[in-house]
This record gives C-alpha cells, sequence and structure tokens, in this order.
C-alpha cells in the first residue's frame, strides 16, 4: 500500500529520543515563513490543526508507543499533492519552534513524485 510519508533510519532514532523527552509528537510541514519549509515536530496537540489542514500520514514508529501524525497545510497539499516525502534529519540549526533544534540537529523533506501506481493507489 502507498503511504504519502516515510521516515529514515535517523529521523526515527530522532523521533524516539524526542518522545521520551516531549510525551506524544505531531509533525507540521511548513509552507515557510521564518523557518523556510521544514517540517516542525511539536509536542501532540500543540500546534492547532483543523479544516485548512490535511492529514497526510500517521507515521508508526519502531519504538514509539502511538502513531506521529503528519500535517501539511490544504493549500499546500494542493500544490504538493504529487509529492512523496520522506523526513530525514540532519546536524545544522533548523527551526527554533521545532522540538530537535536544542539537540544541534533539523528536521528536513527529502521528496520525490509519486508514480502512477502510487497515485492510483493513494485516491482510491
Amino acid at each position: 500500500m502507498a503511504n504519502r510519508v516515510d521516515v529514515t533510519p535517523a529521523a526515527a532514532a530522532m523521533m524516539r529520543q524526542l518522545r521520551e523527552q516531549h510525551g506524544p509528537l505531531m509533525f507540521h510541514q511548513s509552507g515557510g515563513c521564518c523557518d523556510g519549509s521544514s517540517p516542525m515536530c511539536y509536542p501532540a496537540g500543540e500546534f492547532r490543526t483543523g479544516g485548512s489542514d490535511v492529514l497526510l500520514e500517521s507515521l508508526a514508529i519502531e519504538g514509539v508507543p502511538e502513531p506521529i501524525a503528519f500535517w501539511m497545510s490544504a493549500a499546500q497539499f494542493e500544490l504538493w499533492k504529487h509529492t512523496h516525502l520522506t523526513v530525514d534529519v540532519v546536524p545544522g540549526r533548523g527551526a527554533g519552534f521545532s522540538l530537535e533544534a536544542p539537540e544541534g540537529v533539523r528536521f528536513l523533506i527529502r521528496s520525490r513524485l509519486l508514480t502512477e501506481q502510487e497515485q492510483a493507489e493513494l485516491t482510491r
């Protein structure tokens, strides 16, 4: 079954660490502003989502007891709906609002176009 979001092993390890420190997590893919277009990690429920957001994936991370919701604004999703996202983590300073910032790393998105088969599976 196709999915819209995957996670690298390094990003999964950081998510496990952040889960231990902060409890349940969520992501919101930023559309710009002060943080560029980074995936932002928050304690679950700290970033308010609503009708103007799309839940792209509920990430099942080994060692994390609950799924991690990955959200994007509906307007941004319209532009990115043909894209598969992979969450990665790299050394460096990212957004000060995201939970990984004090760890000296930042989450980032690596992307590719969805295949025709993936698009068909995701629209069912």
